[in-house]
């Protein structure tokens, strides 16, 4: 269920940036922008800024669902929970350890001399 909460709520942002990356600004945060003044009024409604507040207020609404499923989820154990099991099981051992070591060298009986380098 999450996997699927989490594939709509992908969708969901990746369209709305492009939805927001579509409309035309009408800020003025930096003075750049469309048209109207400092004391315009609000402009009216277009079709992408009601779609931008539907697809926004849908996002919110699935970021809370999954929320709540989490807690659910995890209100069903306990870290110390974790922390009892991880005590019981004292030793960790990684199977085939030995096998990243490099084999040990092995030294004469100490009568060979290594050859000269002339």
């Amino acid at each position: 269920m999450e996997n699927v909460f989490l594939v709509i709520l992908l969708i969901l942002a990746l369209t709305l940036i492009g939805i927001v990356l579509i409309q035309r600004s009408e800020g003025g945060g930096l003075g750049i922008g469309g048209g109207g003044g400092v004391v315009s009024s609000r402009s009216a409604a277009t079709a992408l800024g009601k779609l931008t507040w539907i697809l926004g207020a849908v996002f919110m609404a699935i970021c809370l669902a999954m929320t709540i499923l989490a807690a659910r989820e995890g209100a069903n154990q306990s870290v110390i929970d974790g922390l009892e099991s991880l005590d019981a099981e004292s030793t960790i051992t990684i199977p085939g350890a030995d096998d990243l070591l490099p084999p040990p060298i092995e030294t004469g009986s100490g009568s060979e001399t290594p050859p000269r380098a002339d």
